[in-house]
């Protein structure tokens, strides 16, 4: 037979890792922007473009235009990720995402956190069920990049390390090796 919970027993206080419903909600709304972004540069190098001639051949147009995406796409998340933490839309739903020492992340683990999002989607957004059941809430790019997302208006969460591991576990949240 079970016992019932104690009131010692349930989570007092709130977690500070963000769910999958919100991080879900930031990414709509960072896709809504940075397509958006690059449509209207698009249009307007497409304006200059019209009035100089058409670039040919064709294929050569397309590699030019999907080229530009790739860029502005890695631009705005890794940007925004490395500078901030937070894209806007992560602000907008008061997320941030930091690495190990609790900073953002550098540009380097953003650009793997950016290859590991791509690698979450594909296979019809399965990269993002680890969140479900992962104790800190991580998807298939925050366990590549080692990074968390939390809670912006949260205190970072903190554990209490054992006294022979107090010098090793300094500042580390991703729970990954080194």
């Amino acid at each position: 037979m079970a016992a019932a919970a104690t009131p010692d027993d349930r989570l007092t206080a709130p977690v500070a890792y963000a769910g999958i419903a919100t991080r879900g909600v930031a990414l709509a709304i960072d896709a809504a922007l940075s397509q958006g972004v690059f449509v209207i540069g698009a249009a307007l190098l497409g304006l200059i473009g019209s009035l100089v001639g058409t670039i040919r051949p064709e294929w050569l147009a397309a590699t030019l235009l999907s080229g530009g995406w790739a860029i502005t796409m890695t631009s705005y998340f890794v940007g925004f990720w490395a500078v901030t933490g937070q894209t806007p839309g992560m602000r907008l739903m008061h997320v941030r995402v930091v690495a190990r020492n609790g900073r953002p992340p550098s540009f380097g683990r953003g650009l793997v956190r950016l290859a590991g999002l791509v690698l979450a989607i594909i296979p019809l957004f399965a990269g993002f069920l680890p969140v479900l059941v992962d104790d800190r809430r991580r998807g298939l790019a925050d366990m590549l990049a080692g990074t968390v997302v939390l809670y912006a208006d949260r205190a970072l969460p903190v554990a209490e390390p054992a006294p022979e591991q107090a010098l090793l576990a300094i500042d580390d949240m991703s729970g990954q090796p080194g």
